[in-house]
């Protein structure tokens, strides 16, 4: 080999290098301001909420319906929106259209990523006490059960005969890279 050669080889190596070192930054970059807007958001969220729920009762009912939900034991607190569109999960979690609100009878649906703020629902277990708070009060819940079911089984959202219920729906595996083929399953009863 020429040394005129081994030069070229060791300038677009070195050229690669600082190429993929530019990638890299980027993509971190791109990934940390996902996370601070995420975050930013949440909290500017909370906080109207926590507003919204000093208002006077007039005031509460024009507002549009949010909730935050929280599990003590996992230190999970997120808000909860109406919807489960991309714009919605992408910040928050989304009570599922068509499920019962809390304090309704019915099944209260809420899903979020798992990447995000479900992500803690891989420690949950049996018993762990799960709060819902709307504008008009608090509504606890005890977990009973978890599961993995495919995507396409959608009567974990059907209403137990009695009981006021909840079922959180997360993808899983938690640590599936891309779009996971299972949803993790929670179920929890209302507590009177």
């Amino acid at each position: 080999m020429s040394v005129r050669l081994l030069i070229e080889e060791h300038q677009f190596r070195r050229y690669a290098r600082y190429l993929l070192l530019v990638f890299g930054a980027a993509c971190l970059s791109y990934t940390g301001l996902v996370y601070i807007n995420q975050s930013v958001r949440l909290r500017q969220e909370s906080v109207a909420f926590d507003e919204a729920r000093s208002a006077i009762p007039e005031v509460r009912e024009s507002q549009p319906w949010k909730a935050r939900l929280s599990i003590p034991r996992l230190r999970l607190t997120t808000m909860v929106e109406e919807g489960v569109d991309e714009s919605t999960l992408s910040v928050m979690a989304g009570h599922i259209p068509g499920t019962a609100l809390p304090g309704r009878p019915g099944n209260v649906g809420v899903a979020a990523h798992r990447d995000t703020h479900f992500r803690s629902l891989r420690g949950i277990r049996k018993r762990d006490r799960i709060v819902i708070s709307t504008l008009t009060g608090d509504y606890r819940y005890e977990v009973v059960s978890t599961r993995i079911v495919s995507p396409k089984e959608v009567s974990v959202l059907a209403p137990s005969a009695g009981q006021n219920t909840l079922t959180l729906v997360t993808c899983y595996p938690f640590n599936f890279i891309g779009r996971a083929p299972k949803r993790f399953i929670v179920r929890a009863n209302q507590l009177l």
